[in-house]
């Protein structure tokens, strides 16, 4: 009876494993959501205009250098504090509303958003969608059954 149950839940989890396209839209999610905590982060330290972004196939938190000398991993003349990089086959990536400056939400010195809008992150992917809200003043959270992302 034991091995049957073993074999059963293999076989369960192998399924599930071997379906991407229902764990990159939570992968992507999570990874967002920690691109954009890490953000804030910076924004905390002082770092000057940090930012999350969200281009092509690839998420990042990074802060632009405040002199031309400054040492850090570099991407589009900036400093890179973290990249995430995911398949974007398997899911879409919609931010409501769209951040202006190439993909990218600034962040204040206090960790909020510098435009003081509230954005909703929607990622979808064939089986399933995730959602989550930054609000204004930065915090980040799983948008509420309502539907709507306030604040």
């Amino acid at each position: 009876m034991v091995i049957i149950l073993i074999g059963v839940l293999s076989a369960l989890g192998i399924g599930l494993f071997a379906r991407s396209s229902a764990f990159s839209p939570l992968l992507a999610t999570q990874q967002l959501q920690s691109a954009t905590l890490l953000a804030q982060q910076a924004a905390l330290a002082g770092k000057y205009k940090p930012f999350v972004a969200i281009q092509g196939d690839t998420f990042w938190a990074q802060y632009e250098k405040r002199e031309p000398g400054e040492s850090c991993e570099e991407k589009d003349d900036a400093c890179v504090i973290q990249s995430f990089s995911l398949k974007r086959d398997d899911f879409d990536v919609s931010v409501t509303p769209d951040p202006e400056a190439n993909g990218r939400i600034y962040f204040d010195n206090l960790g909020g958003i510098d435009d003081k809008l509230s954005r909703t992150i929607g990622v979808t992917g064939d089986t399933s969608s995730f959602k989550f809200c930054i609000s204004s003043l930065g915090a980040v959270y799983q948008r509420p059954a309502s539907g709507s992302c306030n604040g």
